[in-house]
Formats: structure tokens, sequence, C-alpha cells
């Protein structure tokens, strides 16, 4: 018996406007994954998930998919401080980023991200990794309640 929730609400961390646009896209036709809020770096993202001014009424991902090279905090800075805070340590991190460095790689896995994707640069395949990622935190990962 699945744990899983009937809608996994995704907080995307990003800061680039074409990306931003094909998570969008790849997201609206899915019944069984919505996108919850857009941070554009790891500022807006930690304060979303404190709820901090702006975000004292937002709603707890069930996942966050994050970006590594972002303004003025940047992905790993974030993963790291999420990752230390004992109340937001549990919510699944998935880093989607550019970047196919070994030692991004291992930097990511070693602050406890839950998974590294590098992102496809044709727009198909990328809906196509968003498609894939869902289907699997939607279908096969169990959930906290």
């Amino acid at each position: 018996m699945s744990n899983s929730p009937s809608t996994i609400k995704i907080l995307l961390v990003e800061d680039d406007p074409g990306d931003i646009m094909l998570a969008e896209k790849a997201l609206a036709n899915s019944d069984h994954c919505k996108l919850l809020a857009i941070a554009k770096d790891g500022v807006e993202a930690l304060a979303f998930l404190r709820q901090e001014d702006e975000y004292k009424d937002a709603a707890r991902p069930d996942l966050i998919l994050l970006d590594l090279n972002m303004p003025r905090m940047d992905g790993r800075e974030a993963l790291k401080k999420l990752k230390a805070d004992k109340v937001l340590r549990c919510i699944p991190v998935v880093v989607l980023t550019t970047s196919d460095s070994e030692k991004d790689i291992l930097d990511s896995y070693s602050l406890k991200t839950s998974c590294y994707v590098t992102k496809p640069d044709n727009m198909e395949q990328f809906a196509e990794v968003l498609h894939a990622l869902m289907k699997y935190w939607q279908g096969v990962v169990q959930h906290p309640s």
C-alpha cells in the first residue's frame, strides 16, 4: 500500500525563466503533481520553507526540485542549510541542474540530496525527465504522513 499523497506539491528552486516555463508546461498536464511555488534562489526557497515574511501562509512541499547555479544563494548552500534544519531536512530534494561535474554530484549526495539529475539540453527530453521524476515520486516512493 502506497503512502503517496494524491497530489504531490512541488517547490521549484530555479532562476532560469526558460527552465521554469518548461517545468510549468511539463507539470500542467499532470493530475498527480502540481507546482506549488517557484523560488528564484536559495534565499527565497528557505524563506518559503520557513514560512517567513510574504510566505507566512506557504504550504509545505512534498518535493523540492533544486537547481545548483543561482544568484544570491546557490543550490549547494541552500541544500546545506535545508538539511541542517531539523524541521525541513526530511523533505526530499532532487537536484535538477545543468552541471554534470563529478564534484557537484559528490557534493550534492554528501549534503543528503535524494537524487541528482542533469537537465537535458532538449526541451522534449527535459519534459520526459520531469515526467519520469514525477511518476517515480508519485507512484513508487513512500512519503511521510
